[in-house]
């Protein structure tokens, strides 16, 4: 089965479409049987788990013949936002409990959230740290180009913590909707630095290098994932999460850098 990684914008977009009423047949809707006979399940995962996710449903669809995982990733807020508006999904996953705080409130998901991954900050800089940053005070120097997270995104909220535990403030040049939009713009070289998770600077290889940041211990990320409410397949979501939770996708977690919950 191929699986189709999107945008969570444009699940938003097909959500938008659905509160129009553009189209009422059962495959406009989440987890949805197509025309090939094949059943969609729509995950909604936090952009910095997007290498992990990708592995855990291609495992996922191996042991579900005719199942279609489709995935998008985006900033937490922003997936808890689309979902509010419409958006069709069966499965959020955030990266911190505040932001599936608000799904919850919002009864957005059902039942009790789960618990499946730890995250932590790391200063990324490119490849040969042209600035030549050396720890969190050094970001705070004039000339200095930082980008950090959005103050409303999980990241952006760690970034705060890390500050306030240090004593120490930081001036970014731009501040992104997602993790993976940071470590972009360190990567492409259009920053000195960012303040990204362990597990993304890993991600990339050599076009970072990674600056120990102790401060960030102050500030440890919790990844909780729900059923969406509403969903048409229940079970199936509820299996897939259970697939997260369980040894293997523990496993391809670990591998990505992730800490157990």
């Amino acid at each position: 089965m191929i699986r189709r990684t999107v945008p969570a914008f444009a699940a938003a977009l097909a959500g938008a479409l659905l509160l129009g009423g553009c189209s009422g047949s059962s495959s406009d809707t989440a987890g949805a049987s197509d025309a090939g006979g094949s059943t969609t399940l729509t995950v909604f995962a936090a952009a910095s788990l997007k290498s992990s996710f990708e592995e855990i449903a291609t495992d996922f669809e191996a042991d579900h013949p005719g199942v279609d995982v489709q995935l998008s990733f985006a900033g937490s807020s922003d997936l808890v936002t689309q979902i509010g508006q419409g958006a069709p999904a069966d499965v959020l996953a955030t990266a911190d409990t505040a932001t599936m705080d608000q799904a919850v409130e919002q009864e957005l998901v059902t039942g009790t959230p789960q618990d499946f991954a730890t995250n932590t900050l790391t200063i990324a800089v490119p490849a040969g740290n042209p600035a030549g940053i050396t720890d969190l005070a050094s970001l705070s120097e004039p000339g200095v180009q930082l980008v950090l997270c959005a103050p409303q995104v999980p990241c952006g909220r760690a970034a705060e913590k890390v500050e306030e535990s240090a004593g120490v403030t930081l001036s970014p040049v731009s501040e992104e909707q997602s993790v993976t939009d940071v470590l972009g713009k360190v990567t492409s070289g259009e920053a000195d630095a960012g303040l990204v998770y362990v597990t993304d600077a890993a991600s990339a290889g050599d076009a970072v290098e990674q600056i120990d940041l102790p401060e960030a211990k102050a500030a440890v990320n919790t990844y909780p994932l729900a059923v969406v409410a509403g969903t048409s397949q229940e079970e199936l979501a509820t299996e897939f999460t259970q697939e997260v939770l369980g040894e293997r996708g523990q496993e391809v977690l670990a591998a990505q850098g992730f800490q157990a919950p």
